[in-house]
């Protein structure tokens, strides 16, 4: 089982910048593939980044790209999302997740979460 702890939430302005890390425990984080997840209020949770177990390939929402970028350490077991250029839209409790050795895809089967970490931007 993997635990994951996200962090580095906070307050901005618009045009600001944040840095989330999520730190894991458990077994093979290595052979996982991470991905940053976001929801708003009143909307459904929609992904933000993912980078791939195998080779590191990233993926990115297109609201995001450009803005974001999704990193991973796998000898510290962490995962890190740089958010610069913040929106408003972009105030959303962001989440990590992992799916093992997948691809970092919307579409993965993410099996363990984080508890998340509230981003707000104001305008």
């Amino acid at each position: 089982q993997v635990q994951l702890v996200a962090s580095g939430g906070g307050v901005v302005q618009a045009g600001g910048s944040l840095s989330l890390s999520c730190a894991a425990s458990g077994p093979a984080f290595s052979s996982y593939a991470l991905g940053w997840f976001r929801q708003a209020p009143g909307k459904e949770r929609e992904f933000v980044a993912g980078i791939s177990w195998r080779d590191g390939s990233l993926y990115y929402a297109d609201s995001v790209k450009g803005r974001f970028t999704a990193s991973r350490d796998n000898a510290k077991r962490a995962v890190y999302l740089q958010m610069n250029s913040l929106k408003p839209e972009d105030t959303a409790v962001y989440s990590c997740a992992v799916e093992a050795y997948g691809l970092g895809r919307p579409e993965g089967h993410y099996r363990y979460w984080g508890q998340g970490t509230q981003v707000t931007v104001s305008s």
